[in-house]
């Protein structure tokens, strides 16, 4: 396997994140007049630049090269994403800014800051977007960017969105990549200017750059607790539409509003957050805090989607079954094909109807019994696949779980913090609870919680197949 191809594209993707850094750079030079995001900037661009130029002519990827840059693009762009926050001033550890920009690559929005309101607007601005560019995922990005770049589109396409629902909505892997990026743009433009009518300017920006990915980070220390009704319903309706799969986005718009209701996961979608939301309400007081509809309804919405804000303290919630209720969605997760984490609802469906099937075939063991979800018939490899990404996204949970335990956390915070960070959530139970942080997780633990985001965000196979001798061998 030749790593020139690798090194080339690795060079391209650090020069247009170069670029994107001059946005954040402006801004901190009209605020606060300071220099160092420009040097970081034209340092990495500098870098970058002889790389790409000796390979510039490696443009054959073989599959390992694929899976390679897949996920050496996102350590890549954690690593130069934690350099603005480390330079800051504002992080107390390395250790700490490279958290940060994990978590907002992969679109956690699990935070170590406890006075986010404290912190410059270009560093607001930069967590905000690199939640952005890692929503919709860094290779589409860049693949929509790049019609040169030489690679085949398809198999990075293939990679980044596995699963399935994954599926072409043009002929052209590069169009569907520009398409795609077209919806995003367009959604989020269309809520910035929505919050913009209520909320201040850079506010509205940052909190949109943040839900379309399904991030999460705010510019408010109590995240969204303390915004009307109009902003909480603006963002509901946005995180809703990045649980979504976007391919149906595009179905919707050349076929009408009728396409999201004969779409079946759709429909599983929504009756989901419908019938938890009532759940919970039903088991409590109406008239408490935490049972009041919008912010029940906000908070199931945000954490099956894995967007991180917060509009009420979850965790203090009683009776239990409300967090019970809660935790489980933390593993569903929405829509396949959407900026979402967790194991995606439509692998749980596929999964429930192979069990189901199964029992049909032990009465009539001769019986052909085809999986369907709608009209789609689900062939038995994707299955397969299917159960296999379930064991192995469960065995890591419980991995990860019992390190944190062995590395001084109690049961409730670890299986919240296992859970937040396969899921790319954020915010989780116990030490780490909705009003709560992460600067006081030990630290060999945030390296597990961002090898936990990591895995997650790239559904675990396209990390796990660099560890296999067959990937190394000639």
């Amino acid at each position: 396997m030749s790593f020139r191809p690798t090194f080339r594209f690795l060079a391209m993707l650090t020069m247009f994140l170069s670029i994107f850094l001059l946005v954040p750079a402006l801004i901190d030079y009209v605020d606060v007049g300071r220099v160092y995001l420009l040097k970081i900037a034209g340092v990495a661009f500098a870098l970058s630049l002889p790389t790409w130029y000796i390979c510039r002519k490696a443009t054959s990827f073989s599959n390992k090269n694929v899976f390679l840059v897949i996920v050496l693009s996102w350590v890549m762009t954690s690593v130069f994403g934690s350099l603005p926050f480390y330079y800051s001033g504002f992080f107390d550890s390395y250790t700490n800014a490279l958290f940060e920009a994990v978590s907002g690559v992969t679109t956690t929005g699990a935070t170590i800051l406890s006075d986010v309101e404290s912190l410059p607007k270009s560093i607001l601005f930069w967590r905000a977007f690199l939640q952005w560019i890692g929503g919709l995922g860094i290779v589409v990005f860049t693949i929509a960017l790049l019609p040169l770049l030489g690679v085949s589109g398809e198999k990075l396409f293939n990679v980044e969105y596995p699963g399935p629902s994954s599926e072409k909505i043009t002929p052209r892997i590069k169009d569907t990549a520009r398409l795609l990026l077209t919806f995003y743009v367009g959604f989020t433009f269309l809520e910035f200017t929505l919050l913009s009518y209520s909320m201040p300017f850079f506010d509205a920006i940052c909190h949109a750059l943040t839900t379309m990915p399904t991030g999460g980070f705010s510019t408010f220390n109590d995240s969204i607790n303390s915004q009307g009704a109009y902003i909480k319903s603006i963002i509901l309706l946005f995180m809703i539409i990045g649980g979504t799969n976007f391919a149906l986005h595009f179905r919707v718009l050349k076929a009408g509003p009728r396409g999201y209701i004969r779409d079946r996961e759709f429909l599983y979608y929504i009756g989901l957050i419908t019938l938890v939301s009532i759940a919970i309400l039903l088991t409590g007081n109406w008239y408490n805090e935490e049972s009041n509809t919008l912010d029940t309804t906000f908070q199931v919405v945000a954490i099956l989607t894995s967007t991180g804000y917060t509009a009420t303290d979850y965790s203090a919630w009683q009776p239990f079954i409300k967090q019970f209720l809660l935790f489980g969605l933390m593993f569903v997760g929405a829509m396949g094909g959407s900026t979402s984490g967790g194991i995606k609802l439509i692998r749980i469906v596929a999964i429930v109807k192979y069990a189901r099937t199964e029992l049909k075939r032990s009465l009539h063991s001769k019986a052909i019994i085809p999986i369907r979800i709608g009209q789609k018939l689900i062939p038995d490899e994707v299955i397969r696949k299917t159960l296999a990404f379930f064991l192995f996204y469960v065995a890591f949970f419980f991995i990860a779980s019992f390190c944190f335990i062995l590395l001084g956390d109690d049961l409730q915070s670890a299986l919240g913090a296992a859970a937040s960070g396969m899921g790319n959530i954020g915010p989780s139970w116990g030490a780490y609870g909705a009003m709560d942080n992460y600067l006081l997780m030990p630290m060999l633990s945030k390296y597990i919680m961002m090898f936990c985001m990591l895995l997650g965000r790239l559904e675990i196979f396209a990390v796990l197949v660099l560890f296999t001798k067959t990937f190394w061998r000639s």
